[in-house]
This record gives C-alpha cells, sequence and structure tokens, in this order.
C-alpha cells in the first residue's frame, strides 16, 4: 500500500505562548519546514508560526 501524499504538521507560535495549530502538508511537494503567519489568541497578535513535531 503506498504512503498517502499529505501528513500532519503541527505549527508552533514563535511567541512562546503555547499555542499551536494542526494542519496538512503535502511531503512530496513542500519538502522544506512550513512558516506561516497566523493569529495567536494568547498573544492577541498575528505572529509567525514554525513546524515541528507532533507527539
Amino acid at each position: 500500500m503506498a504512503k498517502p501524499a499529505t501528513i500532519k504538521v503541527r505549527l508552533n507560535s514563535t511567541a512562546d505562548t503555547g499555542h499551536f495549530y494542526v494542519t496538512k502538508k503535502n511531503a512530496k511537494t513542500m519538502t522544506d519546514k512550513m512558516s506561516v503567519r497566523k493569529y495567536d489568541p494568547v498573544a492577541r497578535k498575528h505572529v509567525e508560526y514554525k513546524e515541528g513535531k507532533i507527539k
């Protein structure tokens, strides 16, 4: 059986609030680490979120 093209990734806030998002990405087309600016409700502003491991 083939591996799925999409994998789950955890986007951790760089504001050190402990907030994170869980999303999917295509592992075949996006081989580098994901980095997105999203809203952090704990810090109450938009901050950079970087890809981390799901535990």
